[in-house]
């Protein structure tokens, strides 16, 4: 993980040298997180989380834009155990390292404009909070992916060196490592370019 966290802020920091445009940010927000299952077996509801951390942009109309960011994500659950009518809550916390690369394309000047992003996104769990949830239900089955990768998808405006982004993210892939459950997420959040 070392390694990613030294190759992605290294890649930022290069891609000043190779492009006339190039742009570096700080950011920070909230997001919506949701975790849903196929077998439907419990209800889900989503929870408030948090961003905080880097962006960078390289290109002029168009343009690559690779971030790097702390954030947390979950669910709440209400569940039944199997011969049991007592209903049950937990709930899943992540806390993540994420690593977005976006593609995007811009319409207006440096100072005020509109844009349209998507792209992969990396998804590093750094620690899992999961308490009575997957204790209750099986332990074994409800262990979570240490990576995931997931899509992003949004749009965004820039007003001087704010920039403000809306995206909704969901998952490629499961998020345990049985099949089962997928996470989607709506960001909002708010960045600052410092050059």
């Amino acid at each position: 993980m070392k390694k990613i966290l030294f190759l992605s802020l290294f890649a930022m920091l290069c891609a000043s040298s190779s492009f006339a445009q190039f742009n570096l940010g700080i950011k920070g927000g909230l997001n919506y997180s949701t975790i849903k299952a196929e077998d439907q077996q419990f209800d889900e509801s989503g929870i408030l989380g948090y961003q905080l951390g880097l962006w960078s942009r390289i290109g002029g109309n168009f343009y690559l834009q690779p971030e790097l960011y702390i954030g947390s994500k979950g669910a709440d659950f209400k569940f039944q155990t199997a011969g049991s009518t007592v209903v049950q809550s937990g709930e899943a916390r992540f806390t993540t390292l994420d690593v977005p690369l976006l593609l995007g394309a811009k319409i207006g000047g440096d100072k005020l404009n509109f844009r349209l992003m998507a792209g992969p996104a990396f998804q590093f769990n750094l620690n899992t909070d999961d308490d009575a949830f997957s204790q209750a239900i099986n332990p074994d089955f409800y262990r979570y992916r240490d990576f995931v990768t997931n899509l992003q998808a949004g749009a965004g405006v820039d007003i001087g060196n704010l920039s403000v982004d809306l995206r909704y993210e969901t998952s490629l892939q499961d998020i345990n490592k049985n099949d089962g459950l997928s996470q989607s997420l709506l960001h909002l959040s708010l960045g600052f370019k410092i050059f």
